[in-house]
């Protein structure tokens, strides 16, 4: 199937005279008739369901559409898009490892990753990511176990060079983890360019409607663990504290890679996505396609307009010929990118508080990629503590505004826009 008839049709197939939408399982337990039953479970020896903390099947059914749209073999939602950054790399790292990871990623990916993790023991080096071959190279390190990037980045919207880090990550080794949020498997399926594991936060464009946050982790099912299985123990030998399992064994390597998140991160953290939640997910996935091709549409409209404005400072958006990144997008997300823009308005910070207080149509929010077009100013809101040098010194100027041009009317939206410049002259 294509990608939109995925949306609709992957994941759950009713039988004659079941619910034509994934039914929601609000339940923490499940029945077994002898405790034979349910030590098979126990056992990862047979299929089924004992306790929702670790496993539920509405929010299999929906992960295995996620799965379908990235082209991968296995996938597990969970509560947010930070404990899936969170569990994609800690399934596979541990206290004394090394993890290379673009320098660009959203900031609470980084924090996890510089402060909350390092204090775990996970060491992290932030590379560029346009830098030289030789500074990629040198950043590799014995016990590096992964290399991390985004698609997109947010807010940066930096266009990652996939093939080109997939290459580098597998010299060593080692697989390349990548955050899709931002493109969507709409617009760019990372597996086809080498990544091997997919993150999302669904919170964002698969939801789509402000509505449930959680996040998704999906297994490409083509990294050889066996082949590395110095580098990765917990996957190629025997897990005591779950019956003396070796996942690559059991399940292949189709499936031991999400098998494990879920046996071991899943069972000891909890960080689940609740079964309403991932129904709601599931109507989002539902109209992502459609979606995806219009907040692209309106996007490229807008930033067109913002390019022209003589109050517009500057505009960052990788659809624009002129982009530092148009032709890597073009590579990768050849129909499109996303919908988030970032842009400047003359006359800095005052300008860009004045601006934000006069749209009627933009929303202010901390929010970004859903339906609704949203607008934030970090220097006045996220980052109102630090000062204009502090501000430039960590990339985020002091005119910049970030918007996420939604699914409304795109003359509305730019008709919005330019009665908010207007106020600023």
């Amino acid at each position: 199937m294509r990608r939109e008839t995925m949306c609709i049709q992957a994941g759950y197939e009713p039988k004659n005279g079941e619910s034509r939408m994934i039914p929601i399982i609000q339940s923490t337990t499940f029945k077994y008739d002898t405790s034979e039953d349910m030590g098979k479970l126990f056992d990862l020896q047979a299929e089924g369901y004992f306790y929702t903390r670790l496993q539920n099947p509405t929010n299999d059914m929906v992960a295995a559409k996620i799965a379908a749209l990235e082209g991968g073999t296995a996938a597990m939602l969970t509560s947010s898009g930070q404990a899936a950054s969170f569990f994609s790399v800690f399934n596979i790292a541990g206290a004394g490892d090394h993890i290379v990871a673009s320098a660009t990623i959203y900031g609470g990916t980084f924090n996890l990753f510089n402060v909350t993790m390092k204090r775990m023991g996970i060491d992290f080096t932030f590379v560029d990511p346009d830098c030289s071959d030789e500074e990629l190279e040198a950043a590799f390190r014995p016990n590096t176990k992964a290399v991390f990037g985004e698609t997109i980045a947010n807010p940066a919207l930096v266009v990652f060079d996939i093939e080109r880090f997939a290459e580098a990550a597998h010299a060593h080794g080692v697989p390349l983890i990548i955050d899709n949020t931002f493109a969507t498997p709409i617009n760019c399926r990372p597996f086809e360019w080498g990544a091997d594991i997919v993150i999302h936060s669904t919170t964002k464009y698969m939801d789509g409607h402000d509505t449930a946050v959680g996040g998704c982790i999906v297994d490409s099912g083509k990294f050889d663990w066996r082949a590395h299985a110095d580098k990765y123990p917990g996957l190629t030998t025997p897990d005591e504290s779950y019956h003396g399992i070796t996942y690559v064994d059991q399940f292949g390597l189709e499936g031991a890679y999400i098998t494990k998140a879920t046996a071991q991160l899943m069972r000891d953290f909890g960080a689940i996505q609740a079964p309403q939640n991932a129904f709601y997910l599931n109507l989002g996935l539902e109209s992502l396609a459609v979606r995806m091709e219009r907040h692209c549409f309106n996007a490229q409209k807008v930033a067109e307009y913002l390019q022209k404005s003589d109050a517009v400072e500057w505009v960052n958006y990788p659809g624009l010929p002129d982009n530092r990144y148009y032709e890597r997008a073009k590579k990768y997300m050849p129909d499109g990118t996303c919908g988030v823009i970032s842009f400047g308005v003359k006359g800095g910070r005052a300008a860009a508080e004045t601006f934000m207080k006069h749209l009627k149509i933009g929303m202010i929010a901390t929010h970004v990629a859903d339906a609704h077009t949203c607008v934030l100013h970090p220097a006045s809101s996220t980052h109102r503590q630090l000062t204009d040098e502090e501000l430039a010194a960590g990339g985020v100027s002091p005119d910049l505004i970030r918007l996420s041009v939604g699914i409304e009317h795109v003359d509305d939206i730019i008709e919005d826009l330019e009665q908010a410049l207007a106020a600023v002259k």
